[in-house]
């Protein structure tokens, strides 16, 4: 090397070392293994625990790793896809990838929420059932999921038990057709109470689906919000493309 000149590796910077060192280990190691913590990697590189931090905080943000606040660092899941234009429930899309779905049920209730009975076609002043329910994948949290549906119809559905099965399922039980699906996706940051819930440190970014489910007449169903983890979720898209 002539004289003067510096080579890449001395101008690289300590964490940029440390990520690509955490992406081998990401790349052989199964998803949910336990990493270095910032200390640990902080001694193996010769570094602050700023410079680990910063490493580690890196490779969150690209969805390589995931961090659990007061837990550590642990190598991420692979991202799930869903296919836009097909109606299926969270159970069906996690067992079409081999996969065991499953629910913590965050609170079953019976609410007045005119604007979400509104969604339904509902009167304003119609009693619904609210469901809140963190959606899993394998038991690692995937989405926050928040469901609206009409009491007078479905009341039945307090009676299931909505930890391992299928709302969808439930209410086909009960005699609803599921045809039609509209809705809207848009991202935001998850909030504090999110965090914790799925599991993740802040700040976690969300993909969120708001959709309207109705049957075979055009009649409203069920309204939801689904919150979901963008490092773990995401929606592929399949459109024609208009001649300008």
């Amino acid at each position: 090397m002539p004289a003067g000149e510096i080579g890449e590796e001395q101008i690289q910077p300590r964490y940029q070392e440390i990520g690509e060192w955490l992406v081998e280990e990401c790349s052989r190691l199964p998803a949910g293994t336990l990493l270095p913590s910032e200390s640990q990697l902080a001694t193996k590189f010769n570094v602050s625990r700023m410079t680990a931090r910063h490493a580690l905080e890196k490779l969150r943000e690209s969805g390589k790793i995931e961090r659990r606040r007061g837990v550590g660092s642990f190598v991420a899941d692979p991202q799930l896809h869903r296919r836009e234009a097909v109606l299926r429930s969270f159970t069906e899309e996690i067992a079409a990838r081999g996969m065991v779905a499953s629910s913590i049920v965050l609170d079953m209730s019976l609410v007045v929420r005119p604007s979400e009975a509104r969604e339904l076609g509902l009167d304003p002043k119609s009693t619904l059932i609210a469901i809140d329910r963190i959606r899993c994948a394998d038991g690692v949290p995937v989405a926050r999921e928040r469901v609206h549906l009409s009491e007078e119809k479905y009341r039945a559905v307090l009676d299931r038990d909505l930890s391992a099965g299928s709302l969808h399922a439930a209410l086909l039980d009960l005699g609803a057709t599921l045809a039609q699906t509209r809705g809207v996706v848009t991202a935001r940051l998850a909030t504090l109470e999110e965090c914790n819930l799925l599991q993740v440190e802040a700040p976690a970014a969300l993909l969120v689906e708001t959709r309207t489910v109705s049957d075979s007449n055009g009649v409203p169903v069920e309204n939801t919000e689904t919150a979901y983890l963008g490092t773990r979720w995401a929606i592929d898209t399949l459109g024609a493309v208009t001649p300008r």
